[in-house]
């Protein structure tokens, strides 16, 4: 893609009378990608769990809890300023570029330096060479980042979902290569810095834009205080998703930190793989309708009851096998990881629906509020986390469970104010899958201990038995649950027609009657 013409103006590629079919398709490329991402993802942890040791992943991760905040410096804030704005050109792109890897080389240095502090937080002297060779990663990533924001604000989704693909495709095999060769944890320090390579040089292919010198250009000021205010609320944000790290690594050791590390990897994996390939067309498709309430309110609902109904069935289904996924996937060495993601499951489906909250500040112009609320957020879950540091890792892992659920329809009361959003249309179309979901749980716990299924520490085969049957009882008590909340199966085939839409063909005449049928659009005003 070439983002500008001769003139240096943004050339926009999508009209406004198919932003609609462009949103779902790039959010049908995105989602597919990610599948593919999941699978070499856990087919990386799979071997990597039996290569190396909690250990080894636990000292990645003291470093990593860190890292990752800065590796993000510009990702988040850069990224969404430069798919926000109405307008943006050659040369204020350009400031941006120079901007953020000028601060991305300062900060890659500072973080190398700073090894020694994290060793003597830590009481592990390992951690002073891997800060030094992760932070690599925080300079070469800060050269992707505007040209990612390009594509994204040009809506080329599927060309950055694939560029994600082949870096986490890169680090599985980098990582599986040198932990082969005996190399420890350095094979997962170089398989990040690897990654980030990739990333870098794909986006570079993938946007064929050379920045130009500096130069004023009037727009660069607004952007960056915009990209600041989503930055600080982000790094509230991060803060307060990896405090349990940071107190788990401090208060017990490397081994306790790597399997709750394991077990939050899978708590998280479902947001990391269903919502955040999603935010940013969201992002891009919701921007564009803040002028047309009707248009954004029905957009919203949709996105939010398709995300109610996809979490509540993945959360409930890992609350009751997500302890034999553990163990079937990592080992059975990782048996304390599962222990302590049973104690995640409740929290899964109400996490993926908090995280779409930011959709509604950005889109509409208000990182401000984004940020405010993002400080009471983590007032409240580090509260938690203290006092539950007394019961342990599985403690910690309760606490995030219940953050969420306290936090969940405030955090969207408080978002929706400045539109005219009531909570009450949140809860709306929420409490059935909710509803379902506690209940298929319930009914299915009653259920499986009547059936005969093969012990959880028997074989793998037995294992995966285990998984197929107690989750086909759980979905089949989760579908009639939705179909009579419902009263009918609207929302079996709102979900079928977007799966159809996915699809890169041309929508024949009776979708295109399904799709209006199942998603109407309000009136031009």
């Amino acid at each position: 893609m070439t983002p500008f013409d001769a003139t240096g103006a943004f050339r926009p590629l999508t009209e406004r009378s198919n932003l609609r079919r462009q949103a779902v398709r790039s959010a049908g490329a995105t989602v597919s990608a990610s599948g593919v991402s999941l699978a070499s993802q856990v087919i990386g942890t799979a071997v990597l769990a039996r290569l190396l040791t909690p250990a080894d992943f636990g000292v990645v991760t003291m470093v990593t809890t860190f890292s990752l905040l800065l590796v993000s410096f510009g990702l988040n804030g850069f990224t969404e300023a430069v798919i926000q704005c109405e307008d943006i050109d050659h040369y204020t792109a350009s400031n941006l570029f120079w901007l953020n890897l000028g601060a991305g080389l300062v900060v890659a240095v500072a973080f190398a330096l700073s090894g020694s502090l994290l060793a003597r937080f830590y009481r592990n002297a390992l951690v002073v060479s891997v800060a030094a060779a992760v932070s690599g990663q925080i300079f070469i990533t800060a050269g992707s980042v505007i040209h990612l924001a390009l594509l994204k604000r040009a809506m080329r989704f599927t060309a950055v979902a694939g560029n994600d693909v082949a870096s986490r495709t890169v680090y599985t095999a980098v990582a599986i290569i040198l932990a082969l060769r005996g190399w420890g944890y350095w094979a997962l320090v170089a398989g990040l810095v690897a990654s980030s390579l990739s990333v870098t040089v794909g986006a570079w292919w993938l946007c064929r834009w050379i920045p130009s010198l500096p130069r004023r250009t009037g727009r660069t000021v607004p952007l960056v205080r915009f990209a600041a205010s989503v930055y600080v609320r982000f790094g509230i944000w991060y803060f307060r998703q990896n405090a349990d790290n940071l107190l788990v690594g401090w208060r017990f050791n490397a081994v306790a930190l790597g399997f709750y590390k394991k077990a939050y990897d899978l708590f998280a994996l479902s947001a990391s793989q269903l919502t955040a390939p999603l935010d940013h067309v969201a992002l891009a498709a919701l921007s564009r309708l803040n002028q047309d309430p009707p248009r954004f309110r029905q957009t919203l609902a949709n996105s939010i009851g398709f995300i109610a109904f996809v979490g509540m069935a993945v959360g409930g289904d890992l609350t009751l096998v997500g302890k034999d996924i553990v163990r079937l996937v990592l080992g059975p060495q990782w048996g304390e990881a599962g222990k302590i993601f049973m104690f995640f499951g409740p929290g899964i489906g109400i996490m993926l629906l908090s995280s779409t909250v930011g959709w509604i500040h950005l889109s509409i112009g208000r990182p401000d509020r984004w940020l405010y609320w993002s400080i009471l957020e983590f007032v409240v879950t580090a509260l938690l986390f203290i006092v539950a540091l007394h019961w342990g890792p599985e403690g910690i892992a309760l606490a995030w469970s219940a953050s969420f659920w306290i936090l969940v329809v405030p955090a969207f009361w408080y978002a929706g104010r400045p539109i005219g959003l009531r909570a009450t249309s949140f809860i709306r179309i929420v409490w059935k899958y909710s509803t379902a979901s506690f209940v298929a749980v319930w009914a299915a716990t009653g259920i499986v201990p009547g059936l005969p299924l093969p012990s959880a520490l028997a074989t793998a085969g037995a294992t995966l038995e285990r998984v197929v049957v107690i989750s086909a009882v759980f979905v089949a008590l989760y579908l009639g649950l939705v179909i009579l909340l419902h009263r009918g199966c609207a929302p079996l085939r709102q979900l079928a027609s977007l799966v159809l839409e996915f699809a890169p063909v041309r929508r024949t005449e009776a979708l295109q009657a399904a799709t209006e049928e199942n998603y109407p659009q309000p009136a031009p005003r």
